[in-house]
């Protein structure tokens, strides 16, 4: 069920941030990985990048009249070191 509402959070944000084109970066960013982290995703890192740019992941907004893209990509979760005795 989580991924089900990652995956739509994923697809449904970029319409959202089209409709709000106008936004600085580092605010539409932030709601991003609010909307995320409220669906549980804890393993991510959001880039900001030229529009024109090439990168791996998913755009999931556009920023700054639509100059700069937000791109998802998932990444490996931190390991857990045990505690030392």
């Amino acid at each position: 069920m989580k991924r089900l509402l990652l995956f739509s959070a994923v697809v449904f944000l970029p319409l959202a941030a089209f409709a709000q084109a106008g936004k600085p970066c580092e605010e539409l960013k932030s709601e991003i990985a609010k909307k995320l982290e409220t669906n549980g995703v804890k393993s991510y890192s959001l880039d900001v990048v030229a529009k024109d740019k090439d990168s791996d992941g998913k755009v999931v907004g556009t920023c700054e009249g639509g100059s700069k893209k937000i791109v998802y990509r998932k990444t490996a979760p931190a390991a857990q070191t045990p505690p030392k005795q």
